[in-house]
C-alpha cells in the first residue's frame, strides 16, 4: 500500500469541526496531494458527536481508510471516544485546558495547547480550532505561509480586522508547535498537481449544468440537499430554472411537465421523497417524456437514521411505478463519476424517451475527494433523440404521430407548440396519436402493440450501454464485487489482498439496468471464491443478480 496520512477532527455539532476540515483538504489538494474525505454527524442541530476524517497521498486514495495519524479532538467526549484508537507514531493536539487525555497507547503523542495563554484570554470558542490547526500543521512539516493563504480566503468577507486575527493565533500555535512537540516521522508529501474538492452534490449539480439542465426542482431532503444549494446559487450563471417545491409528488410532476416543454428537467431526493414520486414516474414512461431523478440513498426504513450511508432502496428503484416499462438506473462509483454520470443519463433518457434514476448514496454525495479539474468536461456531447424542434423537421400536419410504432420503439418527439405537430400527451393507454383506448371497448391489438413497442427500447438501451470491465488479473482466487459507492473500499481491500498473498480482482457495477447478466455471470465463473461487498443487509444486489441470472456461488 502506497503511504497515506490521516487526520480526525471530533466534537460537538456547533463546535465548527467542518471548517478547519475544509481548510486541511484545501491545502492539502493545493500540495498535489489525492484527499479523500467523510464527515460522520448526527441528526440534531447543535449537540451530539461530529467526527470528520481526511486522508490525503501522493496517490489517489479512493476511501478515509480506518487509520488515524492525527486525531484534534474538539471536547473530553471526542478524546474518551477515539484515544484508544490511537497507534504508535500517532499524535493527538487538543486544548491542554479544557481537555483531559486518559489512557493510550505507547508511542503516542500528546500535544497539549495552552489555548487561553496562545489566545490571550480570548472567549472565542473556535480559537481553539484555529491553534490546533496551525500546530498540526507545522508537525506534518506544512509552510505557514500555505495555512495565512487559506485563512485569507477563508475569512475575507469578513474583513481584513477578522483576517488579521487569526492568522495571528494561527502563527502562536504554529510557533508553538514548533517549540514543543514533535514532527511527525514523514513530513507530509507534495507534488507538482493541483486539485480541487468536490463533494458528490456539488459535482452532481454541475454534471446536471454540463449536461444542459435547464430546469432543476426539488423538495429540501437530506441528503440530496446539497444539489439543490448548489442549483440555487448558480442557477442565474448557469442559466437554470430552479424551484424549491411544497413535497416530492409536485417535484417529478413540475420535473416532467418542464421535459415535456422541451427543457432537460432534473430532480433529487432520497428514498421517503423517491416513494412519493413513483406514480409520476409511469407517468413519465406513458407519456414517453424523459426525465432524470438523483436518489441519494440514505438509512432507512421510514426516516431511519437520515445522516448516515446505506445501499438499501436498490429493490425500491427497480420496482418504482406500476406496470411494466423500460428504464434506466446507474449508480456513480466515485465523486469524479457522479459528475461524469449525469449527462451520460441525460443523452440516453432522452434518446429512449424514458426515465433514468440515478443511484447516489449519502457516502458519495456528502464526502469530498480530490479531482483534477482537467477531468471535468462542461461541453459533453449533447443528444436529445429524435426530437422535432421546428415545422420543417417532421412530418408535417397531417402525418405526425407523437407515438409512431417502431422497429426501435422510439417515436419521433415533437416539441408542443411547433407548427403541424399537434398531439395529445396521454397518461392512459393510447393509440398512435395519443387517442385513449381506455374510453372506447379496448381493443388488445392495439394494447399490445404499443406494449411492445415500449419495450423494444430495452434492446437499444442495452446497446448504448457498456458492461462491466473486470479490474486486475483475469482469474483470481477472490472477485470481489460491488455496485455504486463501494468501489474505493473494494479497491483498497483488492490491493491488501494481493499484497498479502491472496490474489484479488475486482468488478463493480455501475448499470443496474440494464445489468448486462451475461457479461457479469461469464466474468465470475472464472473466479474461485466470488464475494458481493453492498452496504444494506438483505444482501439487495446479491438478490437481485441472482434473480436475473440464476447465479449463485459460494464464496
Amino acid at each position: 500500500m502506497h503511504r497515506t496520512f490521516a487526520l480526525a477532527i471530533g466534537g460537538a455539532a456547533g463546535q465548527g469541526v467542518a471548517t478547519p476540515g475544509d481548510i486541511f483538504a484545501k491545502i492539502f489538494a493545493r500540495r498535489g496531494l489525492h484527499v479523500n474525505a467523510y464527515n460522520a454527524y448526527q441528526s440534531i442541530i447543535r449537540g451530539g458527536h461530529t467526527f470528520l476524517t481526511i486522508r490525503a497521498g501522493i496517490e489517489e486514495v479512493t476511501c478515509f481508510g480506518d487509520r488515524i495519524d492525527l486525531l484534534i479532538p474538539l471536547n473530553q467526549d471526542s478524546i474518551d471516544r477515539h484515544l484508544g484508537l490511537m497507534k504508535s507514531g500517532s499524535a493527538v493536539v487538543y486544548n491542554g485546558d479544557a481537555i483531559k487525555p486518559g489512557a493510550r497507547s505507547e508511542g503516542v503523542q500528546l500535544c497539549p495547547l495552552p489555548v487561553n495563554e496562545l489566545s490571550k484570554g480570548s472567549r472565542s470558542k473556535v480559537e481553539q480550532n484555529t491553534l490546533a490547526m496551525a500546530a498540526s500543521l507545522n508537525m506534518m512539516g506544512v509552510s505557514f505561509q500555505s495555512l495565512e493563504e487559506v485563512l485569507t480566503e477563508q475569512f475575507k468577507r469578513k474583513g481584513d480586522k477578522v483576517v488579521a486575527e487569526n492568522v495571528a493565533i494561527a502563527r502562536a500555535g504554529y510557533q508553538y508547535a514548533a517549540a514543543n512537540f514533535r514532527p511527525f516521522a514523514y513530513p507530509l508529501p507534495m507534488s507538482e498537481m493541483k486539485y480541487a474538492v468536490l463533494s458528490g452534490n456539488i459535482a452532481l449539480a454541475m454534471g446536471g449544468a454540463a449536461a444542459g439542465v435547464k430546469f432543476y426542482c426539488a423538495y429540501p431532503m437530506s441528503p440530496s440537499t446539497g444539489v439543490l444549494h448548489w442549483m440555487a446559487a448558480h442557477a442565474r450563471e448557469a442559466g437554470i430554472m430552479v424551484r424549491q417545491v411544497e413535497d416530492e409528488i409536485g417535484v417529478i410532476n413540475m420535473a416532467i411537465g418542464a421535459a415535456h416543454a422541451g427543457a432537460r428537467a432534473m430532480c433529487a431526493t432520497s428514498g421517503g421523497g423517491f416513494a412519493l414520486m413513483t406514480e409520476g414516474l409511469g407517468m413519465s414512461e406513458m407519456m414517453e417524456t424523459p426525465v432524470v431523478v438523483i436518489d441519494v440513498q440514505r438509512a432507512g426504513p421510514s426516516t431511519g437514521v437520515p445522516t448516515k450511508t446505506e445501499q438499501g432502496d436498490l429493490w425500491q428503484m427497480l420496482g418504482a411505478g406500476f406496470g411494466d416499462f423500460p428504464r434506466l438506473i446507474a449508480a456513480p462509483t466515485d465523486i469524479l463519476d457522479c459528475f461524469r454520470l449525469v449527462p451520460e443519463m441525460h443523452n440516453l433518457a432522452d434518446r429512449f424517451q424514458c426515465p433514468g434514476i440515478i443511484l447516489g448514496d449519502l457516502l458519495l454525495s456528502e464526502g469530498r475527494s480530490s479531482v483534477d479539474p482537467k477531468q471535468l468536461h462542461f461541453e459533453p456531447e449533447i443528444d436529445r433523440g429524435e426530437m422535432i424542434v421546428s415545422a420543417d423537421a417532421g412530418n408535417g400536419a397531417n402525418g405526425y404521430k407523437r407515438y409512431k410504432i417502431t422497429e426501435s420503439g422510439v417515436s419521433p418527439r415533437a416539441i408542443p407548440g411547433v407548427p403541424g405537430h399537434m398531439h395529445t400527451a396521454a397518461t392512459d393507454e393510447h393509440d398512435e396519436d395519443g387517442v385513449l383506448i381506455s374510453d372506447e371497448f379496448t381493443n388488445p391489438v392495439k394494447r399490445r402493440a404499443m406494449m411492445e413497442k415500449r419495450q423494444r427500447k430495452v434492446t437499444g438501451i442495452e446497446g448504448a450501454v457498456q458492461p462491466p470491465v473486470l479490474l486486475g488479473a483475469p482469474k483470481a482466487d477472490v472477485t470481489l464485487v460491488g455496485w455504486g459507492s463501494t468501489k474505493g473500499v473494494i479497491r483498497e481491500a483488492v490491493e491488501i489482498l494481493n499484497e498479502e498473498g491472496i490474489s484479488a480482482n475486482h468488478l463493480q457495477i455501475r448499470w443496474l439496468v440494464p445489468l448486462h447478466g451475461e457479461a457479469i455471470v461469464k466474468i465470475l465463473k472464472s473466479s474461485k471464491h466470488t464475494i458481493i461487498v453492498e452496504n444494506n443487509y438483505s444482501g439487495q444486489f446479491a438478490r437481485y443478480l441472482r434473480s436475473e441470472t440464476s447465479y449463485v456461488r459460494s464464496g
